[in-house]
């Protein structure tokens, strides 16, 4: 896999084109209005990349971890990152660097697990949901969002990913959004916003 992505990053740091898209802008807009809370206490966000979407989430959060195994996408972040105190860019491999806490010694309220799962085989992506799990604040928020479409070298296609993803978290699903192009769901036992509001 080191070599897939050394392939790619030989390209530059954002081979996705994840600063430029529209595609990539819209899809970081819809995931932060499925969001179910205005503020998150802790959020962690495996496979950053280039960091372009936790600079987006970050700013939602009162601590914010992002991490990558790969060293150029690892610099590309901290750059994208830096000037923000309550961000922290972390090198790790998913899923056995799953981190064991927050920053604070707590859980994660807020976990982001995007367009990377397909990366993984089912066995290690149900051990990352598992781990997630452990790591989740009661009435946590997993946001995970994936290409559907197929991936040469993969297994899984976002739908496969959302599936094991889905049995292993054992959560609710407060949002499910579907396009020909990818997928988006969140889990969270806290009851629905309008509901969290009294309005329903």
């Amino acid at each position: 896999m080191k070599a897939y992505f050394d392939s790619l990053y030989a390209r530059g740091s954002d081979p996705w084109d994840y600063r430029r898209r529209w595609y990539e802008a819209r899809k970081r807009a819809l995931m932060l209005a499925c969001l179910p809370r205005q503020r998150y206490r802790a959020g962690f966000e495996p496979g950053c990349a280039n960091g372009e979407l936790a600079a987006a989430l970050a700013a939602r959060c009162d601590s914010y971890l992002a991490a990558d195994f790969h060293p150029v996408a690892l610099a590309a972040a901290r750059e994208r990152l830096a000037g923000q105190p309550h961000v922290r860019v972390a090198e790790a491999r998913m899923p056995d660097e799953w981190p064991a806490a927050a920053a604070d010694g707590g859980r994660f309220d807020l976990v982001v697990l995007s367009e990377f799962g397909y990366y993984l085989d089912g066995d290690a992506l149900a051990a990352m949901a598992w781990r997630c799990r452990e790591t989740l604040e009661a009435g946590g928020t997993v946001i995970g969002c994936h290409w559907r479409r197929p991936i040469d070298g993969c297994v899984l296609d976002g739908d496969g990913v959302h599936r094991i993803l889905a049995r292993a978290l054992a959560l609710p699903v407060l949002a499910c959004h579907r396009e020909d192009d990818f997928r988006l769901d969140v889990w969270s036992s806290q009851p629905a916003v309008a509901q969290e509001e009294g309005l329903a």
